[in-house]
């Protein structure tokens, strides 16, 4: 084996690879906040009494769990421009992930919604709540300390994710390790380096949400 192996040479380009963490834990923080919302509504239509909405919002869930992610980032950047509607390669991405994020979340948010007893349902019906006030003071702090390990388990998923719309040349850490190795062509330590960083964010964001659920959601259930 003659290859000679110089992590020295990417020396220079720490500052591109902080930045480019910074922007994917943005793009992965965004999208995940904004699907977290998606999936609460979307919880919300599928209990609705209304069948247009129920159908709606089954139909969401199922394209988007059961489609790859690649061709959803392609449809919204370069199917969408066939009929006039164009974004950026962020907002793109953005739009793809939080979509994404937004059908996985509901699927998560409704399985702890049903775990719920159906007699808090009821006393909140009998103290004279509408549904919605139901769903926001009685039903969804039990639940989201069911949901919230699956929760945060989406944010490192998410995170990790965002790697996908390099694709389409959003910038964030892997399309940053591409235009490396092409000034470089260094290929192998610049893709361990990648490979560190990701590894290094999973980890310390597993530890943070640890910690919260430490301080937050271990509490004995009545």
């Amino acid at each position: 084996m003659t290859y000679q192996f110089d992590f020295g040479v990417l020396l220079p380009y720490w500052p591109q690879f902080l930045h480019a963490c910074l922007l994917t834990l943005w793009l992965a923080a965004t999208a995940v906040v904004c699907g977290f919302v998606i999936g609460i509504a979307t919880v919300l239509a599928r209990r609705s009494g209304m069948a247009v909405l129920r159908v709606v919002a089954l139909s969401y869930i199922e394209v988007i769990r059961n489609t790859p992610f690649l061709v959803q980032v392609f449809f919204i950047f370069f199917g969408l421009p066939t009929i006039g509607i164009s974004f950026t390669p962020w907002t793109a991405a953005f739009i793809a992930l939080s979509l994404n994020c937004g059908a996985f979340s509901a699927e998560i948010i409704r399985g702890g919604v049903d775990s719920i007893p159906r007699g808090q349902f009821e006393a909140g019906a009998a103290l004279g709540l509408t549904p919605l006030q139901v769903f926001r003071y009685i039903i969804l702090k039990p639940a989201l300390r069911i949901i919230y390990p699956a929760l945060s388990g989406q944010f490192i998923l998410a995170l990790l994710t965002t790697s996908i719309v390099s694709s389409i040349s959003a910038e964030e850490l892997t399309s940053t390790a591409q235009l490396i190795d092409s000034d470089l062509f260094r290929s192998f330590e610049i893709y361990i380096v990648a490979t560190f960083l990701y590894f290094a964010l999973s980890m310390i964001f597993s530890f943070i949400f640890k910690g919260i659920d430490r301080a937050f959601f271990s509490y004995p259930i009545k």
